[in-house]
C-alpha cells in the first residue's frame, strides 16, 4: 500500500479546496447576476441551488467509482467535463444556460470527495482522524476562500471573469495531481450498476450511517441558507457590495482551520459528546444572528460560531462512518455526502424563499429550526441505543 506522506496529505487538502471552490463562487455573485440578467433574488437562487444539486449527483454517480475505477482514470475523464462545464458558465448568455452548465460544475466538483476516503485508506489507524481534518480544513478553506475570491474579482472585473478564473486554476490543478497523486487501484469486480446498488445496501444496513447523514444534511442546511442570503443582508441593511460578502469567508476560515484539531480530538475523545457541543454552537450562532440584522459585530461573531460548530460536527460525522466497512470507504461516504447536499440545496432554496417573505428574521428562525432538529433527532437515537 502506498504511504500517506505529509506532501501527498497536503496536496489532497490543497486540491480539496480549489476543486470544491467552483460549488460557491456563484454565491457573492449572486446580486451581479440577477441584474446582469433581469431577474429576481429568488429566480436567481437557482444558480446556487442547480449547482448543489449538481455536485449531490456527482456524488452518488462518479464517487462510488473511487471503489471500483483507478482513481487516475476517474481524474481524467472528470477534470476534461469540469473544465467544459466552467467555460461554458463563463459564456453563458441567459440565466437558462447558466444554472444548466452551474448543473454539471457541481456535477464534476465531487471529486474532492475521493481524497477524505483516501487519506482515511492510507493512513494508520492512530492517525485516521488527523489526516481527515488535515483534508477537510483543505476543503472547508476552499469553500469560504472561495467566497472572500470571487466577491473581489465579481466586484472589480465581473462575474464572468471568475469563470474563466477558474478554468485556469482547474487546468493547472489537474498537470500537478497527474504526477504528484498516488494511483490506487481498487479491487471491486462486480458491475458499475451492482456498485450504485451496494451503496444502498450500505444506507439500509447501517443505522449510525443514517444518523451522521441527516446530521450532515441538517447542518450544511444551516450553513447554506446563511450564506446564500448574506449577500442580500450585507446590501439592504449595510449597502455593502459582493466584496465585502466574501471577506465574511475569512472569518470562516479562521474555524476551519480547527478541523485539523477537531480531527485530532477525534481520535481520543467521545465522540457523543463532540456532537452535543458543535449541535450547541449551531444553535447559539442562529440566535446571535438573529439579533444582528443591523449588527456587523453580530454577523461577525455568527459567522465564526456557525462554521466552527458545523466542521466539528462534519468531521466527527466522517470518522463515525469510516471507522466501519474499509472495503466500502468510498459508497460509505457516498450515503453520506449525497445527503450533506441535498440538504444543502434544500438550506438555500428555504434560505431565499425565507428572506423573499420574511427578510434576515425568516432566515435565522430556518437556521435555529434546522440546528434543533439536529439536537432533536441525535438525543433520541442516542436514547434508543
Amino acid at each position: 500500500m502506498n504511504k500517506l506522506t505529509n506532501a501527498v496529505l497536503y496536496l489532497m487538502s490543497l486540491s480539496a479546496g480549489l476543486v470544491v471552490a467552483n460549488l460557491y463562487y456563484n454565491q457573492p455573485l449572486l446580486g451581479q447576476i440577477a441584474v446582469d440578467f433581469g431577474v429576481s433574488e429568488s429566480e436567481v437562487s437557482h444558480v446556487a441551488l442547480s449547482t448543489q444539486l449538481g455536485y449531490a449527483f456527482g456524488l452518488l454517480f462518479i464517487i462510488p467509482l473511487g471503489d471500483k475505477v483507478a482513481n487516475h482514470k476517474i481524474l481524467q475523464i472528470d477534470f476534461f467535463l469540469m473544465i467544459l462545464a466552467l467555460l461554458a458558465a463563463a459564456t453563458s448568455s441567459s440565466l437558462l444556460l447558466l444554472i444548466a452548465s452551474s448543473f454539471f460544475i457541481g456535477f464534476t466538483s465531487a471529486l474532492p470527495q475521493l481524497f477524505v476516503p483516501m487519506a482515511a485508506q492510507l493512513s494508520e489507524e492512530k492517525d485516521r482522524g488527523r489526516s481527515i481534518g488535515i483534508v477537510m480544513s483543505g476543503l472547508l478553506i476552499g469553500i469560504l476562500g472561495s467566497r472572500v475570491i470571487s466577491g473581489f474579482i465579481g466586484e472589480q472585473y465581473g462575474w464572468r471573469t471568475m469563470y474563466y478564473t477558474a478554468t485556469i486554476i482547474m487546468a493547472i490543478l489537474f498537470v500537478v495531481l497527474r504526477f504528484k497523486l498516488p494511483k490506487l487501484n481498487p479491487e471491486f469486480s462486480g458491475t458499475y450498476v451492482s456498485l450504485l446498488k451496494s451503496v444502498f445496501h450500505y444506507f439500509k444496513t447501517e443505522p449510525t450511517l443514517r444518523l451522521a447523514a441527516l446530521r450532515g444534511a441538517l447542518s450544511f442546511g444551516c450553513l447554506s441558507a446563511f450564506w446564500t442570503t448574506l449577500v442580500f443582508l450585507m446590501e439592504d441593511n449595510f449597502g455593502y457590495g459582493s466584496t465585502v460578502t466574501g471577506l465574511f469567508g475569512l472569518l470562516g476560515m479562521g474555524g476551519a482551520l480547527g478541523a485539523a484539531v477537531v480531527g485530532k480530538l477525534n481520535d481520543k475523545m467521545s465522540k457523543n459528546k463532540i456532537i452535543i457541543y458543535a449541535t450547541l454552537l449551531l444553535i447559539v450562532s442562529w440566535l446571535v444572528f438573529l439579533v444582528s440584522a443591523y449588527s456587523l459585530i453580530g454577523i461577525v461573531v455568527g459567522v465564526v460560531l456557525v462554521d466552527l460548530g458545523m466542521q466539528a460536527l462534519h468531521i466527527t460525522n466522517q470518522s463515525i462512518i469510516f471507522s466501519k466497512n474499509p472495503e466500502a470507504r468510498n459508497r460509505v461516504n457516498t450515503v453520506y455526502m449525497v445527503s450533506f447536499f441535498i440538504g444543502g440545496a434544500l438550506g438555500t432554496s428555504l434560505g431565499a424563499l425565507a428572506w423573499e417573505y420574511y427578510k434576515w428574521t425568516g432566515v435565522s428562525v430556518l437556521g435555529l429550526i434546522l440546528s434543533a432538529l439536529i439536537l432533536i433527532v441525535h438525543i433520541i437515537y442516542t436514547k434508543r441505543t
